[in-house]
């Protein structure tokens, strides 16, 4: 019996089948390589390439694979480009939800874990975000994203589906040099990738209401989040009760300017940030309380902010010339 993690040679999936496997736990992966990488995958897990939307694909990949639960973390991940792409979004993301859950319904499947955003609070009016803040998504990647959580409720509801969905922002860092976030709209990415190509990394925006200026954000640890990945798949299988929805956050956050200091101490490269405008679909602040996932999920933070930047750091020098332009 297998759990199949969606978006498995991804950035977060990788790390995810990486600690299934250190967990003992059999594992498939699904993932079209729109923005994984078939070498993130470990030799020894079985990997199918495809689309979510291929409901056959999906059929006998639950079937073939002896495939007990999944940990969807596929999707579209982009809150600024959602804005210009909504439709896009809401395909890649609810629709692909949808023909999930209609094969697993009709393969027997009932545990589901899935990763979801703290972009569903949209910008809260507190300082920290805990599970009971009202959701209020702010771009069509947030909205795509509670409405995965409301169909895994209507589904439990009407069939039985175990789930949990973790929210989480910002995820950074690497557990292995060979894994590295490749996306060109997070920021640690975006800046590595300028610094290494001699170009001078920007902030989108400094005129947020923050003490600085720029973008509060919790950032946690690749390597963190993919433990609490796999002790949520563990109680659904035992049988144990799990929260509907978990925060996976610090408890505290980090400016952009603060992200940027931290990479310059961290780097010894010296370099002053560019100032650009804001990006739409970006709240000022997010900040998500972890205790209820510290209680259930072993989530900690394990890593500090120079951990995360020197780690992420070194996969990207790992790269080097290999690394998607």
């Amino acid at each position: 019996m297998s759990w199949l993690v969606t978006g498995g040679a991804g950035y977060i999936g990788s790390h995810v089948v990486r600690a299934l496997r250190a967990a003992g736990m059999d594992t498939v992966v699904l993932d079209d390589l729109s923005t994984g990488f078939a070498d993130f995958v470990p030799d020894e897990v079985p990997f199918v390439e495809g689309s979510l939307l291929d409901a056959d694909l999906v059929a006998r990949t639950l079937r073939d694979h002896s495939v007990h639960g999944v940990i969807h973390i596929a999707g579209f991940k982009y809150a600024g480009v959602s804005v210009q792409r909504p439709l896009h979004t809401y395909e890649q993301n609810v629709t692909t939800m949808l023909v999930l859950l209609r094969a697993m319904r009709e393969a027997g499947v009932d545990k589901f874990v899935f990763s979801s955003s703290a972009a569903t609070y949209g910008t809260p009016s507190g300082d920290q975000v805990t599970e009971q803040t009202p959701t209020n998504p702010e771009s069509p990647y947030g909205e795509t994203k509670l409405i995965g959580e409301w169909l895994l409720r209507d589904e439990g509801t009407a069939h039985g589906l175990a789930h949990t969905s973790l929210r989480y922002f910002n995820v950074v860092g690497s557990g292995e040099e060979a894994l590295f976030d490749t996306s060109p709209h997070n920021l640690f990415p975006l800046v590595f990738d300028m610094l290494y190509r001699g170009a001078t990394p920007r902030i989108n925006g400094d005129d947020y209401p923050t003490p600085d200026g720029t973008c509060v954000r919790d950032y946690v640890h690749v390597s963190d989040l993919a433990v609490s990945h796999v002790a949520a798949a563990r109680r659904l299988d035992a049988g144990e009760p799990v929260e509907r929805v978990y925060n996976l956050g610090s408890g505290s956050g980090s400016s952009v300017r603060q992200i940027m200091d931290t990479i310059r101490e961290v780097t010894g490269i010296d370099f002053t940030p560019e100032i650009h405008p804001r990006r739409a679909g970006d709240p000022a602040r997010i900040v998500a309380d972890g205790d209820l996932a510290a209680r259930d999920l072993d989530w900690k933070m394990r890593h500090s902010l120079q951990e995360m930047v020197a780690s992420a750091w070194s996969a990207r020098q790992a790269a080097g010339d290999a690394y998607p332009a």
